[in-house]
């Protein structure tokens, strides 16, 4: 059975355990100022804990390589990390107990309200220069920095396009059926959906929706709707093409496998034709054997117009847990991590800088296509309200894999409504005085 943790829930076990231990219960009001550049700590010690979702770097040792760097800088300070498969889903219930580490990645859907619960106000000189203001702030305070600037597109295998014949990236919905076919004609799975997976499926939904429309609000617009989910508006040009895509058999077969590093693989050598993900893919395909002259990257064509939107947005961001008990050491850390480490040129990110002119040519070849780059926006506290309220697991998937498997999208799509219209209702009866 799947849990589905609410705001509500997370803030009753929270109250449930600020009663048995009070060690937390002093409210800090200041941010704490963290040594940044050349400068050493001598009385920065201890160990402290980084969750995150790429559980990879930690397996091959990047991560350690950071922190033995860090180390050299602060001689008694240590640290560990831990990955979470699941973490947008799982991040939620180890801050509901307290256990998310010291340092670790902004839940997704955290409405900006509640962030002071579980994060530490980060100071301006750590903030300066942070390219998205207006996410993981509130009330003038920030609680996060950008991890690395992405978009989404279609990451591709150069020669297994050329074994299929296509001469030219599709730049039509059409054509992009067309590339599907003659890839499966020639034995390479066109698409790897990654189905199994489940997270991946995100950028059919929410994501993909957003930025299809060309109004960074088109989520946030939703709280006004009672009836968001309709075949003819984006939710279902977006849920059809996936759709379209299995049920020709342009995808991998074994779809309910998490088949994640598997396909890779796959990806690399060849024998799959395309990925729907961001950027950071790249490094991630390269790193399992692909040669860099193989791996291309396109905008997504999901019409048949002649130009295509494609959102610039943040990936994950990062802050000090309020349950942190070293938190100096966690800001000098999270400092170090953010602007002193290679991470974002290493893991497939684009200039933070906002010059768009990135090095790696795949991501080169992606901007000669001249899509429209759309700025994306927070989701407002009301979307993630009503988000909550409906139990729609927005940004993990899962409901995005509920609607590819239905028999009837039109009737999947009437019981999501009836969700939202319901948890609608709901936020009108408690915003009433």
């Amino acid at each position: 059975m799947r849990l589905h943790w609410s705001m509500r829930t997370i803030l009753l076990l929270l109250f449930l355990l600020s009663i048995s231990g009070c060690e937390n219960n002093t409210k800090q009001t200041e941010s704490i100022v963290p040594p940044v550049g050349n400068e050493v700590n001598s009385d920065l010690s201890g160990t402290i804990v980084m969750m995150t979702n790429r559980i990879d770097l930690i397996e091959n040792g990047t991560f350690q390589g950071y922190a033995d760097q860090f180390k050299l800088k602060y001689p008694e300070a240590n640290v560990e990390f831990e990955g979470l498969s699941n973490y947008a889903t799982d991040i939620l219930v180890r801050l509901s107990t307290k256990d998310a580490g010291d340092v670790l990645l902004l839940p997704v859907n955290l409405p900006a309200k509640e962030l002071d619960y579980f994060f530490e106000p980060l100071d301006e000189k750590t903030t300066a220069g942070e390219r998205f203001p207006s996410f993981s702030s509130y009330e003038g305070k920030r609680y996060g920095l950008s991890t690395g600037t992405t978009t989404i597109g279609i990451v591709y295998n150069k020669r297994a396009f050329e074994k299929a014949g296509i001469t030219s990236v599709p730049r039509t919905l059409d054509e992009f059926y067309e590339a599907c076919a003659k890839l499966k004609q020639a034995g390479v799975i066109p698409l790897y959906m990654n189905y199994g997976a489940v997270w991946p499926l995100r950028e059919w939904g929410n994501t993909l929706v957003n930025y299809m429309a060309g109004n960074p609000e088109y989520l946030n617009n939703m709280i006004n709707e009672d009836s968001p989910w309709q075949l003819d508006n984006e939710w279902g040009k977006s849920i059809s093409i996936a759709r379209t895509l299995i049920a020709k058999g342009y995808v991998e077969d074994e779809l309910f496998s998490n088949n994640w590093e598997i396909s890779k693989t796959k990806l690399a050598k060849g024998q799959a034709g395309m990925y729907l993900l961001g950027n950071w893919t790249i490094r991630q395909v390269l790193d399992v054997g692909a040669s860099p002259d193989d791996i291309g990257f396109f905008p997504f064509p999901y019409d048949n117009n002649d130009t295509h939107y494609a959102p610039i947005h943040s990936d994950w961001f990062i802050g000090v847990s309020k349950f942190s008990k070293n938190k100096e050491l966690a800001m000098a850390w999270l400092n170090y991590f953010v602007k002193e480490t290679s991470y974002k040129d290493d893991w497939g990110f684009l200039p933070a800088d906002g010059s768009l002119k990135p090095a790696m040519p795949q991501y080169r070849e992606f901007l000669s296509y001249k899509p429209k780059l759309l700025d994306t926006t927070v989701q407002s506290d009301a979307f993630i309200d009503l988000a909550n309220r409906a139990k729609l697991s927005f940004w993990s998937g899962d409901y995005i894999q509920e609607l590819l498997a239905a028999p009837d999208l039109q009737k999947a799509f009437d019981e999501l409504n009836a969700k939202w219209k319901e948890a609608r209702a709901e936020t009108q009866v408690a915003s009433q005085p």
